[in-house]
């Protein structure tokens, strides 16, 4: 339960806001500390080698956020004036402050498709001739579970049909996976099989998960190698992030599994807004509900922002994603009965006393 004593509120802004568990403080605790800058943090260096046995990978870098893991990979695989083709609705478009551009100097595609989905006729159609005049097609991101598309899960088959075009094409594939562990626990795919198909891939260990910071990204070592040296540039060099680690080990172990209670929560807050008279609920993409749900007010109540502070002041917090569309999301401070609450909460908004 996420009830904030100081002002009794259940919060579905996002699965950031969570805190810490008393299991999770105690592996803060007692974890072995160094110094990462100078190679030498044992506990970070023991959470990367289990990321990366874990999915597949040979190597990963801890990172402060996801948004700078996405940035190293970008930087580590593009060149100035190279193009990355990625959905419109991307992460690295809406949330990563220009940092395509600002960072490594290129242009991003923006590719159309339903819940941020897109089909390998897009990839082929977007990619560049070759000539002095154009950029260069280099890089393929796709971000798994799909935020914007509403926690979108990307199928196995539909992910190979579009790394296959991207290989065709000599693309570097990175997967935006800041909630990864939710596509492959509604999906039902091991970790390691999506993985085997890209050739980086980010993780966030600060949303679903449960810790309170960090991110990986991973990859080959070289990659990852040459990653450090951008981290460091970027101001990502930590020193006793062991602390930090040390929670998101404690994440990978123990909170992975768990993250299906917090689809099921997802589906309960779902079909309860459903049945509320001026509430439109999204329908998850393929049948697959993660743990995001997008639901659309009456106009005639105002608009998703003036809802959105409406529902605060009642108690249930949640993001106004764009002028008509509200975002709530379940996490592991959040259980069936703050649910049923906030379900509670937005009909009386329906239907004032």
């Amino acid at each position: 339960m996420n009830i904030n004593e100081s002002n009794n509120s259940i919060d579905l802004r996002s699965d950031t806001v969570t805190r810490p568990t008393d299991a999770m403080w105690d592996a803060m605790r007692s974890a072995p500390l160094g110094d990462d800058v100078l190679g030498d943090e044992p506990s970070v260096q023991a959470f990367e080698e289990a990321v990366a046995a874990k999915v597949g990978k040979e190597a990963a870098l801890f990172t402060p956020s996801g948004t700078m893991a996405n940035q190293l990979a970008i930087r580590g695989a593009c060149e100035a004036g190279d193009e990355i083709i990625a959905h419109r609705e991307s992460h690295i478009i809406h949330y990563e402050t220009g940092g395509p551009a600002a960072l490594s100097g290129c242009m991003v595609a923006g590719l159309d498709g339903d819940a941020g989905m897109f089909a390998a006729d897009a990839v082929h159609a977007a990619i560049r001739h070759r000539d002095i005049h154009a950029p260069r097609s280099r890089m393929l991101v796709v971000e798994n579970t799909h935020n914007r598309g509403g926690g979108s899960v990307w199928s196995m088959e539909r992910f190979r049909s579009v790394t296959d075009a991207a290989r065709e094409h000599h693309l570097h594939v990175h997967v935006d996976g800041a909630r990864f562990f939710n596509a492959a626990t509604a999906a039902g795919y091991e970790p390691s099989e999506f993985a085997a198909l890209t050739d980086t891939m980010s993780i966030c260990f600060s949303k679903g998960l449960g810790a309170p910071v960090g991110s990986v990204l991973l990859g080959p070592r070289k990659f990852i190698d040459r990653s450090r040296r951008f981290r460091k540039m970027l101001g990502g060099g930590m020193r006793q992030s062991g602390i930090l680690a040390a929670a998101g080990h404690y994440a990978l172990d123990h909170h992975v599994a768990r993250l299906a209670e917090d689809h099921a929560n997802a589906v309960r807050l779902a079909d309860g807004l459903a049945k509320i008279h001026g509430i439109d609920v999204d329908s998850p993409f393929d049948g697959l509900r993660t743990n995001i749900v997008f639901f659309r007010p009456d106009p005639a109540w105002g608009g998703a922002p003036a809802v959105a502070e409406q529902l605060s002041a009642r108690g249930v917090k949640v993001l106004a994603l764009d002028p008509d569309r509200i975002r709530a999301i379940t996490h592991l401070d959040v259980d069936g009965a703050d649910i049923d609450r906030a379900i509670e909460i937005v009909a009386g908004l329906a239907h004032p006393a």
